[in-house]
């Protein structure tokens, strides 16, 4: 059945349908639904029409007449955005605007070590089109089999890799981007040294697509490691975890690939909601890690520097247990029990979710910081905390108490962001790390930001967008 919202005129819907053909104009309610809800449920819009261009001149004839006649376009990926970023309001009358026919891997230089994917790229996709021409494109997300390029252009997806090559902003060197008002921004250069003036990319990049639609991206590629070796580690405290951490930059260097710490309530889920999950160490260790060292020149050079710094932390007894995987496969069961741990919680029931940053120096007291505030919120609420250490972005997630009704919990959503984030803003760190302000974090952000910086970014979204027709209510 064809919905009929009150918000959009029939008759400019057909205009906008024809832009596309009636194929890959989407319209009857059942094809619509899986464009108007994101993952974790929070916010439900609703649209009757969807749009699938297949190219840029679609999308600027889209947006051209978008911003002719004042029609609110919603941009969306691969819709795994977890802030409400990229879902129509609930009033009808915004058009969500799908990239995913734009799935096209343009180029691959890998002398230049580049890549020119299309926004509609799906990230996995990516990922073994690289491998295939020796290379890597190292930005890694739980989302990675759904999760499109665009969409983590315009979050500034992070992962677990930022530690040594930077979250999607470092890693993309030019975008192609349609304007509002259907003007094309042709800056795909492969230059890593460009100073001809402002660097409108990054613009962009980070925008939520606030300020124009990313339709390609030149994304920066790399040797693939001739040798990778991955490692569990029990410890005693996070203050443990962090003289580790220090150590293996001491040892390691830009060798150090990934640095994720894990709390004991989150492993206790995995083991107990992950099939088939196995332990990676004996006893019951508060804290653990999971460290990656990446080799240029070999896997035995990978394999020395691991073991030089497990033995470093035992000797300085800030390591009470090490496992070094001892396989490929036994590598990634120990990066599967990572990625799960978001969907464990889940299990549990009702959570509310932080997704913030802090100086890398300031996690241990942090931690000891936001157990005190979630207490005094909920004292049986129960705290999940795991993240990316080696970049200061925990996922400080807290868990309903046992027993509890999920209602009565999320009724104090707002006390407990309000108590986590006081603990964030009194050690200079971030309410939003990698997941994007979208619409769960906006009323926060104007509040709590400077008014010059809400000032300027308002100013930034009127130059480019004067009609209002941009992903509206989102970011500011």
């Amino acid at each position: 059945m064809t919905q009929n919202l009150p918000g959009l005129d029939p008759a400019l819907a057909e205009r906008f349908a024809a832009i596309v053909g009636a194929r890959y104009a989407v319209r009857a309610e059942s094809d619509v639904e899986p464009y108007v809800h994101e993952p974790r449920g929070l916010f439900t819009g609703a649209t009757s029409l969807v749009l699938r261009p297949a190219n840029v001149e679609e999308v600027s004839a889209i947006m051209k007449l978008a911003t002719e006649t004042g029609t609110p376009i919603v941009p969306q990926g691969g819709n795994t955005g977890l802030v409400g970023g990229q879902v129509p309001d609930r009033s009808g009358g915004q058009i969500v605007l799908s990239l995913s026919r734009l799935n096209r891997i343009r180029e691959i230089d890998p002398v230049s070590n580049t890549v020119i994917a299309e926004a509609g790229v799906v990230l996995d996709v990516l990922h073994k089109a690289a491998d295939e021409v020796d290379r890597l494109y190292p930005l890694s997300l739980a989302s990675q089999g759904s999760c499109q390029i665009g969409g983590n252009l315009s979050s500034n997806a992070g992962g677990t890799g930022v530690v040594a090559y930077g979250n999607a902003r470092e890693l993309c060197l030019g975008v192609e981007v349609v304007l509002p008002t259907g003007e094309v921004l042709d800056d795909l250069r492969k230059l890593k040294k460009d100073n001809t003036g402002y660097d409108l990319k990054n613009l962009f990049v980070g925008a939520e697509g606030t300020l124009g639609v990313i339709t390609a991206a030149v994304l920066k590629l790399y040797p693939k490691p001739k040798g990778r070796e991955v490692a569990w580690v029990g410890l005693a405290s996070p203050e443990a975890a962090l003289a580790l951490f220090d150590r293996a930059q001491d040892l390691a260097g830009s060798a150090l690939t990934a640095f994720e710490l894990i709390g004991h309530l989150p492993m206790e889920f995995a083991m107990r909601h992950i099939p088939d999950a196995r332990p990676p160490l004996e006893g019951d260790w508060p804290w653990q890690v999971l460290m990656e060292i990446s080799s240029g020149r070999s896997a035995e050079d990978a394999r020395t520097l691991i073991e030089d710094v497990l033995s470093a932390g035992f000797e300085a007894e800030q390591v009470g247990d090490a496992a070094i995987a001892a396989s490929v496969a036994h590598a990634n069961e120990f990066w599967r029990l990572r990625e799960m741990l978001p969907e464990t919680q889940k299990v549990e029931g009702a959570s509310i979710k932080h997704d913030i940053s802090v100086p890398i120096a300031s996690i241990p007291a942090f931690i000891a910081q936001g157990a005190i505030a979630v207490a005094s919120v909920c004292p049986e609420a129960r705290v999940v905390c795991f993240g990316h250490m080696g970049d200061g972005n925990l996922h400080y997630n807290v868990s309903q108490p046992v027993g509890m009704a999920a209602d009565a919990f999320l009724a104090l959503y707002r006390d407990m962001n309000k108590a986590v984030h006081d603990v964030v803003r009194s050690m200079n760190g971030s309410i939003s790390a990698e997941h994007g302000i979208g619409q769960l974090k906006r009323d926060e952000l104007i509040a709590t930001a400077p008014p010059i910086a809400i000032d300027l970014m308002r100013r930034v979204r009127s130059a480019f967008d004067p009609a209002g027709i941009m992903n509206p209510g989102k970011t500011i």
